[in-house]
């Protein structure tokens, strides 16, 4: 893909005017992990009053429930979107139709990192959890505690699975995450390592086509011209949106909020936005 005219915006006012479907990205578009954004609560309750189909593609490794709860936790109005689409339910639907095939077994021995002890990624199914590396049969990355242990914890963990060569599912390939200390380390960091180490790793999420899909399907597989992504991440919303078919914006209130840099982080990621906006609000 080669570079092309960006058109920067105030607001998400003329998106509203030209897109029927909007695929918004969560975590540094509409919140911070621990409140949302200025208007971005506003936002999304006016494109839904407006009739627009509003669907939720985001790369947390928990299903689809527990990111809804917390949406409403953190005060976004009920029925203010139409569907929740996240790379943890992906990945739940994908490993329960695994296991109705046979092709994962009944007592898969499961390594899961997770974030707060969140079981949700494999919760229903007939895994046995696992704290070690060394007796795994597969290895589940769904989030990172990059603000709690450092990469020698991890590397430590995962090297006797790497080395055995166990199956590794990577469900939020997002290599940086937000957290209330800053920046850290995300679980797609995590999934660098364990290749590094030896293994192999299955990767979940935005960037790749399998979410964008699932999202399409919900929002009734609408004309691609009538649909815009809008993220924080160059390299999983802009990227994902641009192979996906679909016009994109890119919202530099999260991860991106201080890079000087932006044209050199599009030619990086061979990914440029249609858009850019301050913020996920409406003046």
């Amino acid at each position: 893909m080669s570079a092309k005219k960006i058109e920067r915006l105030d607001d998400i006012g003329p998106l509203a005017e030209r897109y029927q479907v909007f695929l918004l990205d969560q975590f540094g578009v509409l919140h911070d992990g621990s409140a949302p954004y200025p208007g971005a609560v506003a936002a999304v309750s006016a494109l839904k009053r407006a009739g627009k189909t509003v669907v939720l593609i985001s790369n947390s490794g928990k299903r689809a429930s527990p990111n809804e709860a917390r949406l409403l936790k953190l005060g976004f109005e009920a029925g203010s979107w139409d569907h929740f689409v996240s790379s943890g339910e992906v990945a739940w639907r994908s490993f329960n139709g695994m296991v109705s095939s046979g092709a994962l077994r009944s007592g898969t021995k499961c390594l899961l990192v997770s974030r707060d002890d969140d079981r949700s990624a494999i919760e229903g199914l007939p895994f046995e959890l696992t704290g070690r590396g060394d007796d795994a049969d597969l290895v589940l990355i769904s989030a990172s505690e990059g603000d709690r242990y450092d990469l020698d914890h991890y590397r430590q963990l995962f090297a006797p699975a790497a080395a055995r060569r166990v199956p590794c599912f990577c469900t939020n390939p997002d290599t940086v995450m937000l957290t209330q200390v800053g920046p850290r380390f995300g679980a797609g960091r995590l999934a660098d390592l364990y290749e590094s180490l030896g293994g192999s790793v299955t990767r979940i999420g935005k960037p790749y086509p399998e979410i964008f899909e699932a999202a399409l399907v919900l929002a009734g597989r609408p004309d691609r011209g009538s649909v815009v992504c809008v993220g924080d991440s160059v390299e999983h919303d802009i990227s994902g949106g641009n192979g996906a078919g679909v016009a994109t914006a890119l919202v530099l209130s999260g991860i991106l909020a201080q890079t000087p840099d932006l044209a050199g982080l599009f030619s990086q990621h061979n990914a440029w936005p249609d858009y850019i906006t301050a913020s996920f609000s409406f003046r």
